[in-house]
């Protein structure tokens, strides 16, 4: 069972809209105090005062010391949800650059931050929004495949590191989700995340069901299992059954 969330602080970044807001929506509703940071000063409060929870604008790489203030010192939850999706296969260092800072070293940030308390006090839990696309990969969008395979590698090494000291940690990898992100995937979104798209509410729904079961992995479509198992397994098979994909969607876009 999940402990009780009545009354915990509880961080979400990127909760201007699409995950971000259906997990502030979600803890809100079971009693946190919830602070919703976005980039987007008037989407966090849009969404901060829907649901009673405190508005913090501002890069989610630098939010946790006014997030702290914000929740009266103490953080119980952080859910670093907030990232960024270039597409190609260029060599456009701003893009590879941005993608490593928002979807990697954002998290290193945060729980660099959080962890000194956290594990002075037993307790903590750290929540990594990753993507699908950290367990297998993506056609067309080099840096965000790349830079999601870093995200949950770190949060597999916060979660064999700190586990037995009371740091609970949980990556989420949906294939799509209906949001904004999606969106802008274009063609190759189309062809292979949109036939099987959800809501970010499942996305919510899927994390509460993983705390309550004390899962690592947490995927809001079940099938993801079985592409990550024949991925490791075949090697191979995997990827020239990718490149056949990759062709498809070269012959479509």
């Amino acid at each position: 069972m999940v402990e009780a969330l009545h009354d915990a602080g509880v961080v979400v970044t990127g909760a201007g809209g699409g995950i971000g807001a259906a997990l502030a929506r979600r803890f809100a509703a079971e009693g946190a105090r919830v602070v919703v940071n976005d980039l987007d000063a008037g989407r966090a409060k849009a969404v901060a005062e829907a649901i009673g929870g405190i508005a913090v604008a501002g890069d989610a790489s630098s939010v946790v010391s006014d997030a702290l203030d914000a929740l009266g010192g103490t953080v119980d939850v952080y859910c670093a949800n907030a990232g960024v999706a270039f597409g190609g296969d260029s060599l456009d260092e701003s893009a590879w650059a941005a993608s490593w800072d928002v979807n990697v070293m954002a998290h290193v940030r945060a729980a660099h931050a959080l962890l000194p308390a956290w594990l002075e006090r037993g307790s903590g839990r750290f929540v990594s929004t990753v993507s699908a696309a950290g367990l297998l990969t993506m056609i067309g969008a080099a840096p965000y495949a790349v830079t999601k395979h870093g995200a949950l590698a770190f949060a597999e090494y916060l979660s064999l590191t700190y586990r037995h000291r009371g740091i609970k940690v949980h990556a989420i990898c949906p294939q799509g989700v209906r949001t904004d992100m999606l969106a802008a995937t274009g063609s190759a979104g189309d062809l292979v995340l949109k036939p099987t798209a959800v809501e970010p509410e499942d996305v919510a729904e899927a994390l509460f069901r993983g705390m309550a079961e004390d899962r690592f992995l947490i995927l809001p479509h079940p099938e993801v299992a079985e592409y990550y198992q024949a991925r490791a397994a075949q090697p191979d098979r995997w990827l020239a059954g990718m490149n056949h994909l990759q062709q498809k969607w070269e012959d479509v876009r």
